[in-house]
């Protein structure tokens, strides 16, 4: 994906940095760090004021890193510190039940014992992975950040790009960068557009305390409201994704924990004891959304201003981190042979290289997601017999894994071993 250009490019105008990041979540930091690893300046402008990132209590949010999102934080100097508050995931266990039913295995069991690399990821909570991401950028003096600011505008000329802050301070770079998430800002000036749908479902998000150890398992239930993930974190406690219809969703949130919890036990389970929650309770809508291309004039997307789909493979993070790894390649190529690194043929090298593959994972989810969350007995029948075939068959099983672990397909240099 990063073929030599017949021609040379240059920048002529003066620049504050190399690159513009509208964005201070977890890609538009990542990205800042694999661009000071290629000698590139960034500016990562982040609405969220300077002590609201830098919270460290424990909130109940945690990730699902694949294997080759752990190697890109390693690439990037920053795993052997996060390492021991992470909870590897041994085992996927996938289950086809409804409400209210013993969860007695009969799905899919897919086992990192399987692969030669070790555990498939890593669950880690956002606490640590922000606060890991914000000290390397504070130390790393390639990066400069912007805090409790937004963009109001943005111009795209010939050898470069400005945006102007709330604040009235304008900013010049060779490459705006989208990490904004699926409300994109950044696209949206752009003019951008984005396709997409709601999936009348809304994400119930917790993390809870149980009586029993989960041994690095990752459970994901489905029903026929929508899907149940549970995702073991460090000690006897899970991180849960739980979906169902938006009224529901919205009439459960409402509830008191007791009650909260009195609706989830039935859905979750006894198999680990006794449960207890173990932190605040989020909500978020679910729906799919592409932006209808992944870059512009000196602009590229990623992470959730590129592609926001639906959670049920916990592929959203690892994505936008595969966008981020992907981008820092073709950029640091392109600097190599002296090349102008936002050019249009090398921003075209990073759309061919992510697109196809986004919007398949997209369309992949979106299937999964309407194949499961019903309880029409054909399609259980169906689906339960094709999880069955896949069990069966050991080599089929081992590419689940190796896909679960992100370590299929053409992968960027920071995502190899």
């Amino acid at each position: 994906m990063d073929n030599p250009a017949k021609q040379r490019i240059f920048a002529a105008m003066e620049h504050d940095c190399d690159i513009l990041i509208v964005g201070g979540g977890l890609n538009g930091p990542a990205l800042a760090l694999a661009a000071a690893r290629a000698g590139l300046k960034s500016i990562v402008i982040d609405a969220l004021p300077q002590a609201a990132r830098a919270e460290a209590d424990f909130d109940g949010r945690g990730y699902a890193l694949a294997l080759s999102s752990v190697r890109l934080l390693a690439n990037l100097g920053l795993w052997q510190a996060l390492a021991p508050n992470a909870q590897p995931m041994c085992e996927i266990k996938v289950t086809d039940g409804r409400v209210g039913e013993a969860q007695v295995f009969l799905g899919l069991h897919f086992d990192s014992a399987e692969i030669e690399e070790g555990p498939m990821g890593q669950m880690i909570e956002d606490r640590y992975l922000r606060r890991a991401l914000m000290e390397a950028m504070e130390s790393e003096q390639l990066v400069d950040q912007r805090a409790g600011e937004t963009v109001v505008a943005q111009e795209t000329t010939p050898g470069g790009v400005t945006v102007t802050l709330a604040s009235g301070e304008t900013l010049h770079a060779r490459l705006l960068v989208g990490a904004d998430g699926r409300r994109s800002g950044t696209a949206a000036r752009a003019g951008i557009k984005r396709t997409g749908w709601g999936y009348g479902q809304t994400a119930l998000v917790c993390a809870i305390a149980h009586e029993l150890p989960h041994h690095g398992i990752a459970h994901q239930f489905f029903m026929p409201p929508g899907p149940l993930a549970i995702l073991p974190l460090p000690g006897n406690r899970s991180s849960i994704v739980w979906a169902e219809r938006d009224e529901r969703a919205r009439a459960i949130n409402a509830l008191s924990d007791a009650e909260y919890l009195d609706v989830l036990r039935p859905r979750f389970g006894d198999f680990l004891g006794e449960i207890s929650l173990a932190g605040k309770r989020f909500l978020y809508p679910l729906n799919l959304t592409l932006a209808n291309s992944f870059i512009a004039d000196r602009l590229a997307l990623v992470g959730d201003a590129a592609h926001g789909m639906h959670p049920i493979a916990g592929q959203g993070l690892n994505a936008g981190l595969r966008d981020v790894a992907a981008l820092a390649h073709v950029m640091t190529h392109a600097q190599r042979r002296g090349e102008d690194m936002a050019s249009p043929m090398v921003l075209a090298r990073y759309q061919q290289w992510r697109r196809f593959d986004t919007a398949s994972l997209a369309a992949a989810t979106d299937l999964f997601n309407r194949l499961f969350s019903n309880d029409n007995p054909l399609l259980r029948f169906g689906r339960d017999l094709g999880m069955a075939a896949i069990n069966a068959a050991p080599g089929l099983r081992r590419g689940f894994i190796r896909e679960a672990a992100g370590i299929t397909g053409d992968l960027p240099e920071l995502m190899r071993a």
